[in-house]
């Protein structure tokens, strides 16, 4: 029988080019996580292997709701589960602080507990990746390449709901021999990225300028981090390799991992990129607005990835302004098929 993989955040940029990549690269069955009312904007090209159940299927379920969790995992059993749902919009996170927390820290218990109770009663021993996230490490020193062992030091609802996350992917792996490992990923990016995350809001301001829906001004936040940029779709082939390594016991149970670009910009070069892929570029106005702004921000992130590259033969392939070009192509697709975003 084929092995079967389940991804929690199915409908998300991730989880849905994690489910892009393994139909691509391996013989698994996909089992997609999804709320009822999520978008399915994200999915609709499986929409046809997904009513025909080839090798792709859909699990009704929700992080908060023990009891779906529970069914889930009681009826399917994957053998490998990419947990990638997570309220994951830093700056959403000070608006909802509650609900960030109990979706990502209670979420991922509810998870990891109905492993541990399965494990327990029968035996189930499947592969669990754990995303994290490089927001752990918030207000970091500038100037210093953060490693694995670099202090965490949240700087947002969403980085202290993420802090919990890791832990929790750690102690259920050192308490119980559960196969997990858990990534903290940089700022990652490419198509399909949602629009709360700067370099999509500029891509997609961009794409609606050049169609007449937005006047010639861009609005923006905080320009002042230095951040490093990946493409999600490098990442994705990181979290698939370790996945193999935790299979064949070469990954100690709660380990954890950094998965991010390894060269640094500056805000406002992102924006020269992106504003160099339009004809416009040179007509439009950069404009600091004070509601885009967070109360405190991860200024400066900076990575040490040697660690991955000891346990996997990996490094990013896709270039930086490869990934901006394919990002903005696609807000360039979606107003082109009347998916018009909103301007927020």
């Amino acid at each position: 029988m084929r092995k079967t993989a389940l991804i929690t955040g199915f409908t998300g940029q991730v989880g849905s080019q994690m489910a892009d990549f393994l139909l691509a690269n391996t013989d698994y069955d996909v089992l997609g996580m999804m709320r009822w009312q999520e978008p399915m904007d994200n999915i609709y090209h499986l929409s046809d292997r997904i009513n025909k159940k080839d090798r792709i299927s859909i699990f009704y379920a929700d992080l908060n709701d023990y009891s779906s969790i529970q069914k889930l995992f009681e009826s399917r059993r994957p053998d490998f589960i990419f947990h990638l749902a997570a309220q994951s919009y830093p700056k959403t996170s000070f608006e909802i602080p509650i609900e960030t927390l109990q979706t990502n820290i209670i979420g991922t218990a509810n998870i990891l507990e109905n492993i541990r109770l399965l494990r327990q009663k029968d035996g189930y021993d499947p592969v669990v990746h754990i995303c994290s996230s490089s927001e752990v490490y918030g207000k970091a020193k500038v100037g210093i390449k953060l490693n694995e062992e670099t202090a965490f030091h949240g700087a947002s609802p969403y980085s202290i709901s993420k802090i919990g996350t890791d832990y929790l992917g750690r102690f259920y792996g050192e308490a119980y021999g559960i196969r997990t490992f858990v990534t903290r990923m940089g700022t990652h990016s490419g198509p399909r990225r949602s629009d709360v995350f700067f370099e999509s809001t500029v891509a997609k301001q961009i794409a609606l300028i050049e169609a007449g829906y937005q006047e010639p001004v861009i609005k923006v936040g905080n320009l002042s981090s230095v951040r490093t940029f990946q493409d999600c779709r490098d990442a994705i082939r990181a979290y698939y390799l370790l996945s193999l390594e935790s299979e064949k016991g070469n990954i100690p149970c709660g380990e954890a991992f950094n998965i991010a670009g390894e060269e640094a910009f500056k805000l406002p070069e992102i924006i020269d990129i992106l504003l160099n892929f339009s004809d416009m570029g040179g007509g439009i106005e950069i404009k600091q607005d004070e509601d885009r702004m967070r109360p405190i921000d991860a200024d400066y992130q900076m990575f040490d990835n040697s660690k991955i590259k000891s346990f996997i033969d990996w490094k990013a392939e896709i270039p930086v302004k490869q990934m901006l070009k394919d990002l903005l192509n696609h807000w360039r697709d979606e107003i082109k098929k009347g998916r018009i975003p909103l301007n927020r």
